[in-house]
Formats: C-alpha cells, structure tokens, sequence
C-alpha cells in the first residue's frame, strides 16, 4: 500500500506541532496535504536523511540541491509557506524544550524508520569547502569569490541577460515597465550621477564584476576607469568586453584584492554588492582603504544589502544555506552599522537611498531568465547548481519584497578640511 506521504505529513506536522500548509508527494507516488496547495516532493528516503542528520534549513538545502527534494507549484508561494512555517514562527519550540517532549521523540523514531538505513548522505559537491584559517583573509576571499562567481560566464549571460549586471537594476514607475537590460542601465546611470563623474577623472570600480559599470563610466561620461575582481572568469570577460567596445586605453581590469590597490588617489569609488564580501572585522578596514585611496573632495558611492537589526547583535549567524552554498563567509549588516563605520573611516555621508522593492523586482526577473533557459543552465553549471541559484533568487526575492533584508546606496564624501564637500545644496537631482 502506497502511503509514505500521509505518515510523513503526520510525523511532520507532530514535529512542528502546527498543520502543514503545502501538499506533499512521496517516492510511492501516494499524496497527502491540502488540495491545490504546493506540492513539496519526497523524491526518495534520502532526502528524509538529509534532514534527519542536519535538521533546519542546512538539511533541507542539501535534499534540494541532491535532487531528493522538490517542488510542483508555484516556488515563491512554497518557499513563503516554508518560511511562516519554520523560519518566522515566533512560537517555534526550542530543540532542548522538543526533545524532552515524548510525541516529538516519537515523530523521530518514526521518521528513522521511514528513512531507511542511518547513514549521514554526504553533502552535494556543491556545497563550498570551509576554511581551515580565519575567514576574509586575503587567501579565503578568494575562494569564496570563486566559488561564486567561477561557475560560467555562459551561465551568468542566460540569468542576467545582456547587461552582465550582478546588483539591484533601477526600474521606472510604475514597476514593472521597461527591460531588465534598461533598468540595469538606468543603476549604472545613478551612480555614475551621484559620483558626479566627469571626462578626465579618474574611478576606481570596487568588485567591478564583468565590467558593466567600467565600461559605461568610460564610455558615458569620458571617466578613466580601473577595475578590481578576484574572479579569472569576470576579469576576462570584463576584459573582452572593454577591447570590444576599444577602451583599452580608458579602463584596466585587475585581478586584484581592494587591499592591494595603491596607486590613488581616485576622483572617485563605486562598490556595487561588493561589501556584503568584506565581513564585520574587516569593514573599518575596507572604509579606511576607500578613504585613503580618494582625493580630498573625492566621492564614494557604497551600494550594499542590508539586514533588519537585531536585539542582540552577537546573536546574529550567517544563513546556513547562503553560507554552504551561496555565498560563503558572506556577512550583513544593519544600515546603521555601515553607516557609522564609514563615518569612522572618515567619510562624510551626504546621502542613503533605499531601493529595496526595486531588487525584489529585479530577482524575479533573474528567476524567469533562469526557468526559461533551464535545460541550458542545466548544462551550463549542472543541476545541483542550477537549484542553487533557482532557490536563492526566488527566497531572496521574498526576503526583500517582506522587509527581512534591504538594498541601500549610500553616498559619502572625503571632505576636506576647510569643510567644502563639493555636493550641491540639493543634491537629489540625479533623479
């Protein structure tokens, strides 16, 4: 008789002591949950050992990733049943309070049985290696950039279409009007706005990517531009598409750590989604080494994700999967804490601009290139990568459409001495 999904919604919904909101469909082919919800399915036993051996949002990722876990419905629905269900409960129970429970322990000893031999799966090989030294050295930064952004400039171009750009795109109102690529023009506008660039002047480009916003400095608005990145794969590409459009001799892409840059100073800096890489300990490090490197009067346009803030700041851990998978050692930070740690680097912030919903929209974009091209990706990257990034996009969509997390361009000025910041009384005519 085929009836692994009734017993496993039962024992889930024991463990979670609440109703379970999506369908589920086991690898017997019985099913269970309420009609017309999404369907998670059980491919396999294994995928109950991956949760089993990693309980919570590690083990669930792994099932994913292996192919053991899916989903037949709508993903962003899925993904917010999930999260109302496991990650944003505020009546969650404890694991010390659920394991002197009895039906708890009951609902283990019955998914142990269901699950078949008690040998831990080993991880998908698409989960990163961790460091064996302390993390954002100079040596761990440039594996966990690696590890992100070597997958395959091919597989990047079907995502993210033909802009190449890899942060919040700037869409018109009302959303969603326009292109991907033109609201992606539109970001790379803005800052070069706010940074007030200027034929002649010199930009350094922080985490410069496959080289989108280099090249329209260069050939926009007459900057020149150099360019760092610790990924080969961006950095020849980047490459590629400078000669392409002949402005070799205006912009120079560099594999190369921010830390290592020595030749300023700059009329200016951009750092577009490069700072989420830096870590807690290293950002008045970072900060002070944008100062340094600006002329007095020079600007800083810091583009960068930010979290909620929390009670208790040292309770905050990085996301198990976005660190196993995504990107590992990645950090976020409240706004605030950016902020006053630009302040302390020496910097004047003259302006902070949220653009929250327009990543949300953004991410959607990135998730419908990837379903429509998804036997392409598939070959491009492989599937447990192509999963990767399909559930990441799709929760990061949510994440930032709820508020859990933000996207912020900050402004700051290396201001002088005698005060002059060079920026006008208003200075929002970059709109």
């Amino acid at each position: 008789m085929a009836d692994a999904a009734p017993r496993l919604k039962g024992l889930v919904e024991q463990l979670l002591g609440t109703p379970l909101p999506l369908r589920v469909r086991a690898w017997d082919g019985s099913q269970a949950g309420p009609p017309g919800a999404p369907t998670l399915v059980v491919r396999n036993r294994r995928a109950l050992r991956h949760l089993l051996w990693k309980p919570g949002e590690l083990g669930l990722a792994r099932a994913w990733v292996a192919g053991d876990l899916a989903i037949d419905g709508d993903l962003y629905t899925a993904i917010d049943l999930l999260s109302g269900l496991i990650w944003e409960r505020d009546d969650a129970p404890t694991l010390a309070r659920s394991l002197r429970d009895p039906e708890f322990r009951a609902a283990v000893r019955g998914l142990l049985l269901i699950a078949g031999p008690p040998l831990p799966p080993a991880p998908p090989p698409e989960e990163a290696r961790r460091p064996r030294r302390g993390l954002h050295t100079k040596h761990s930064d440039r594996r966990a950039i690696s590890h992100h952004y070597d997958v395959g400039n091919d597989f990047y171009e079907l995502v993210l279409g033909p802009s190449m750009v890899y942060s919040c795109a700037y869409w018109p109102v009302p959303p969603p009007q326009g292109t991907l690529e033109q609201a992606q023009r539109d970001k790379l506008e803005l800052v070069a706005r706010k940074l007030a660039l200027k034929p002649g002047q010199r930009l350094l480009d922080v985490g410069c990517g496959w080289g989108s916003m280099a090249v329209h400095a260069a050939r926009d608005h007459g900057v020149d531009v150099v360019g760092v990145t610790l990924s080969q794969e961006q950095a020849a590409y980047a490459r590629k598409r400078v000669a392409d459009e002949g402005l070799a001799d205006r912009v120079d892409i560099r594999v190369q750590d921010y830390r290592d840059v020595t030749d300023g100073p700059y009329d200016a800096v951009s750092s577009i989604g490069m700072a989420e890489h830096v870590g807690s300990d290293r950002y008045l490090e970072y900060a002070t080494a944008l100062h340094r490197l600006l002329k007095p009067g020079g600007r800083l346009l810091n583009h960068q994700i930010g979290r909620r803030p929390q009670r208790d700041e040292s309770s905050y851990r990085l996301n198990p999967f976005m660190d196993a998978y995504v990107f590992p050692d990645g950090e976020l930070a409240p706004l605030g804490t950016t902020v006053s740690l630009l302040e302390r680097s020496g910097f004047e912030v003259r302006d902070v601009e949220s653009i929250r919903e327009h990543y949300a929209l953004t991410l959607r974009r990135w998730v419908a290139n990837l379903e429509a091209g998804w036997d392409r990706a598939v070959s491009l990257a492989g599937p447990g990568r192509a999963r990767v990034w399909l559930l990441y996009m799709a929760a990061s969509a949510l994440a930032f459409e709820h508020n859990r997390i933000g996207v912020n361009q900050v402004l700051a000025v290396r201001t002088p001495e005698s005060g002059a910041s060079g920026l006008p009384l208003r200075t929002r005519t970059w709109n």
